[in-house]
């Protein structure tokens, strides 16, 4: 079953999207988050793809309270990034509600420690984050190139065990001219049995049925949606054809 993941990106616990990253093009979108998951899941949508932004620059979790929220108030499948650096951070944000952490940043400056996470609470509740920009891996809030291949390092967690991954093209993300879909091609051949889910640069309702099409695990959507190019009504349909 192809899964539809809208995002909520938290900055100060509003609801925001930044462009490729730069915190300086932040847009505020809704004060409320708890609000906008509601409105997802009465749409029929069963996960969400949280993102703690002061988190991500703190290097600790900033926003777990949105969290907890969210997780009391709705059913949603929550997936949760930014902050999660150390032992102490994956326990707060499991604590709080998550079913799923993604170690981005993390994974590239401390591989051991997002192993033992592997070890220790299963490749089910660990995704990876796979960021990429000309096929390498992007760290620092994608301020960074590592010099590290996407494909090796793919490779590299695979044997490890991962069986989630969040890719984005770095390129394509807030940008609305459509998603990485060559990125996702060579992604897929190397790494058939990756759960490999897309996301950033999400523009119409086309690319959706694209990346259904493709037979990946599932997309992030969000600024498509928060821009008015994908209406709630829309995810709504696509998300019980994709159930189907």
């Amino acid at each position: 079953m192809f899964q539809l993941i809208p995002a909520i990106d938290l900055i100060g616990g509003q609801c925001v999207r930044l462009t490729q990253g730069d915190y300086a093009q932040k847009k505020v979108y809704h004060s409320d988050p708890l609000e906008i998951a509601k409105e997802f899941e009465g749409a029929g949508i069963q996960r969400l793809h949280l993102v703690d932004l002061d988190g991500a620059k703190a290097k600790k979790i900033v926003n777990a309270h949105v969290l907890e929220r969210i997780a009391h108030g709705t059913n949603l499948h929550i997936d949760f990034g930014g902050g999660v650096q150390s032992d102490e951070m994956i326990d707060i944000a499991f604590s709080a509600g998550a079913k799923q952490i993604t170690a981005g940043s993390i994974a590239v400056r401390q591989p051991e420690l997002v192993r033992a996470w592997l070890k220790k609470y299963g490749a089910d509740k660990i995704i990876l984050g796979a960021d990429a920009h000309n096929e390498q891996i992007a760290v620092s809030g994608w301020q960074e190139n590592s010099n590290i291949s996407i494909y090796d390092f793919l490779k590299d967690y695979c044997a490890a065990g991962v069986k989630y991954v969040i890719s984005t093209d770095v390129a394509k993300d807030g940008l609305l001219q459509g998603p990485s879909f060559d990125l996702y091609e060579k992604i897929q051949a190397q790494e058939p049995e990756l759960q490999l889910i897309a996301s950033g640069g999400v523009a119409c309702l086309d690319d959706l049925y694209r990346l259904r099409d493709m037979n990946i695990f599932g997309v992030i959507v969000g600024k498509a949606f928060y821009e008015g190019r994908i209406s709630l009504a829309e995810l709504a349909t696509f998300a019980k054809e994709s159930a189907c």
